[in-house]
């Protein structure tokens, strides 16, 4: 039997996946067909609207993947909207605190777990099929909160953050890090370098899987990153990738030229 995204999470097991920033399902479903254990579809660094993303949901799970937000903000409407378009879960930037994490969850599962509405909408099969008592089974059993760990503050406060029930694991944000450092864009800065460091001890300790974006197609980067530990790593996105591999075409080319 396959496992799920959550069971290999919780497994420790390394989870690969796709970044979406192009808002066309094409670009979505390579990504996912590739073999990709989870796509993310960015919302917070895009124009990428809510029907634009629930064409990527269904572009993921079409091509054999799981369907990731990374949502705008924590807010429990973008929340609930998100998931009945049929995510598998949420990537929740910029958490600091226990509490803040603790509301995700409580806007992404149904009571008692949580606090969210119930709607019948696409992941809901629209109430035919197995409908809301089928969605509710796969929610509970299957679902994948993640916290963005990109402020210095939710450092200070990982314990608290990863103690919350619902949270599946820990995503690196370095360069958001670093800057709430007062050290922007120094990711290798000692004092950033020890802040994720500690990050990953604390994490492993609790027995929580976590990860980075890898942003660069390096593979050597995405081997050193597993060996260090890390399990759910982001590979790329997908406007790097295109334009890597553009401007290397194009580099070839210019030498022919000449």
């Amino acid at each position: 039997m396959t496992k799920t995204l959550k069971q290999k999470l919780q497994n420790l097991e390394a989870c690969i996946g796709g970044w979406v920033m192009i808002g066309h399902p094409a670009s979505a479903e390579i990504q996912a067909r590739s073999g990709f254990d989870w796509v993310c579809i960015d919302l917070e660094h895009t124009a990428t609207d809510f029907g634009a993303a629930e064409n990527l949901i269904r572009a993921i799970q079409y091509g054999g993947s799981t369907p990731l937000i990374r949502i705008t903000n924590n807010d429990e409407n973008l929340i609930k909207r998100v998931m009945d378009s049929g995510a598998g879960g949420l990537i929740v930037p910029m958490v600091k605190t226990g509490a803040e994490m603790q509301r995700a969850v409580d806007a992404m599962y149904y009571p008692p777990v949580g606090m969210r509405g119930v709607g019948l909408a696409r992941a809901q099969e629209y109430g035919g099929g197995i409908g809301l008592n089928g969605y509710i089974e796969k929610l509970n059993n299957e679902a994948v909160c993640i916290a963005q760990i990109e402020h210095i503050d939710a450092v200070n406060n990982l314990e608290d953050i990863l103690s919350v029930k619902g949270v599946d694991g820990y995503f690196l944000g370095p360069y958001d890090l670093s800057a709430s450092m007062g050290l922007a864009g120094q990711i290798d800065h000692p004092d950033v370098q020890a802040a994720m460091n500690k990050v990953c001890e604390t994490a492993k300790a609790m027995g929580k899987p976590g990860g980075l974006h890898i942003v660069e197609a390096d593979l050597a980067k995405l081997k050193s990153s597993l060996e260090q530990g890390f399990t759910f790593i982001a590979y790329s996105i997908d406007t790097r990738i295109i334009d890597a591999a553009c401007r290397a075409g194009m580099d070839v080319v210019k030498e022919f030229v000449k």
